[in-house]
């Protein structure tokens, strides 16, 4: 299952940090010389996750100063991915974890708990395409893209080529522009371990020569064995002309969004980190990608710091790169997009990050979308919120649970897929 955000004293280049939900103080361990607390051994999971209600009619999330938001599409069936094609047309992918028969007690409180927060259950397994046909921010046509897929998440446009990442793996299919349904059958390129972390985002290279995947772990900590976890807590590379594909890096336990820093050609990703460790440790985090990085789990997190519940593996702890940059515990933080200076009114360039929330800590934060300023090729100070009011003030109730974030066709809006609200949100200047 998913991971998901913290609350924990922050340092951001050696300053405390409160991230604000818009009249709510939060702190979290954030930043890239975070303070992490010692772990905490939990015997039994802390397992605490709000009501999914929805949003009732003119309810709609928070905004940071100067935005405004509409629904640009609803009555969605657990939306979780989003692809803007070069036309302007809207892909989104329907889909939801499925539950494995529960074997345990702790499996049966850990599915009741999401079942109550609607994120398992039974998958549409569709792309749908949304159209705004007259321009004003809200989409007026809706088209079954593509149906009867397995779990569909990441997608990708290269030429006349469409791809999906199914949770068993990559699928190929013909695409013609302004196509509004495909029909002919897809070619399986990669096949991944389904199960477990069940998500595979995919982006393609500057130079569309590759196809990058995440593809996360199967279990919490190797709990059924690294044998099991073969190819998995890793992002694939695949080369789109000999279709030859690998592992490009590893010890990522749950990487899901990934985006290219513009300026540097450099790959980030935002990972989910592990659970049963306490509130706030170890944080999830942003982080740029180096080809045969290895970055810790299970053995390690945050560099070099060991999980004794863990057998180790003393040389690649000793290898384990330590992240760019911390999200805080539990984050969750699963979209992940690049947002360049102008496309929001008082943002620079950075990345946006669309954080799920918690459900695994004993205080629940996250349930907003949140912007990490950059520079030089790098995050350059605290994290600020885009949107937020995703969870009622008492922590009960879910109005929304933000996952996929993109950039709009026009250059001046963010689209953001909420799984709870079924609907796809747009940001733009107020």
């Amino acid at each position: 299952m998913m991971d998901f955000l913290a609350r924990a004293t922050a340092v951001v280049g050696g300053t405390m940090v409160a991230i604000r939900r818009f009249g709510a103080p939060k702190v979290q361990a954030v930043g890239t010389a975070p303070t992490i607390p010692d772990a905490k051994r939990q015997g039994i999971m802390t397992l605490k996750m709000p009501t999914a209600k929805g949003w009732e009619p003119g309810h709609v999330p928070d905004t940071a100063p100067g935005l405004a938001v509409n629904a640009f599409a609803s009555g969605l069936d657990h939306p979780r991915w989003i692809e803007v094609l070069p036309n302007g047309d809207v892909l989104v992918a329907e889909s939801k974890e499925q539950p494995n028969p529960p074997k345990t007690l702790m499996d049966h409180a850990a599915q009741a708990t999401m079942r109550r927060a609607r994120a398992i259950g039974t998958s549409a397994n569709r792309i749908t395409l949304w159209r705004d046909t007259d321009g004003d921010g809200v989409a007026e046509t809706r088209e079954v893209f593509l149906d009867q897929q397995n779990q569909p998440f990441g997608m990708a446009l290269v030429g006349d080529t469409f791809y999906v990442g199914n949770t068993d793996g990559i699928v190929a299919f013909p695409y013609a522009a302004g196509q509004t349904t495909i029909t002919a059958q897809g070619r399986k390129l990669v096949t991944f371990k389904p199960n477990g972390h069940w998500t595979r985002s995919l982006i393609v290279s500057p130079d569309g020569a590759s196809l990058y995947a995440g593809v996360g772990s199967l279990t919490n900590i190797g709990d059924q064995g690294m044998a099991a976890e073969e190819g998995r807590a890793a992002i694939w590379r695949l080369d789109l002309a000999t279709g030859q594909a690998g592992i490009f890096a590893s010890g990522l336990r749950n990487a899901v969004g990934m985006a290219w820093e513009p300026s540097t050609g450099t790959l980030w990703t935002v990972v989910n980190e592990r659970d049963g460790l306490g509130d706030e440790t170890p944080p999830d985090y942003l982080t740029s990608v180096r080809e045969g990085g290895f970055y810790g789990w299970p053995y390690c997190y945050w560099g070099q710091t060991v999980d004794d519940r863990v057998k180790q593996d003393p040389a690649l702890v000793a290898r384990a790169i330590t992240p760019d940059y911390a999200l805080g515990g539990h984050t969750a933080s699963l979209g992940l997009c690049w947002m360049p200076a102008g496309t929001l009114p008082g943002f620079p360039d950075g990345m946006v990050i669309g954080q799920h929330g918690s459900w695994n800590r004993s205080t629940l934060s996250g349930y907003r979308v949140i912007f990490v300023p950059f520079a030089g090729g790098k995050p350059s100070g605290p994290p600020r919120d885009i949107l937020s009011g995703f969870l009622s003030d008492d922590e009960k109730t879910a109005y929304g649970r933000p996952v996929g974030v993109a950039i709009g066709a026009d250059g001046k809006s963010l689209l953001v897929a909420d799984d709870v609200g079924d609907i796809i949100w747009r940001v733009t200047a107020a």
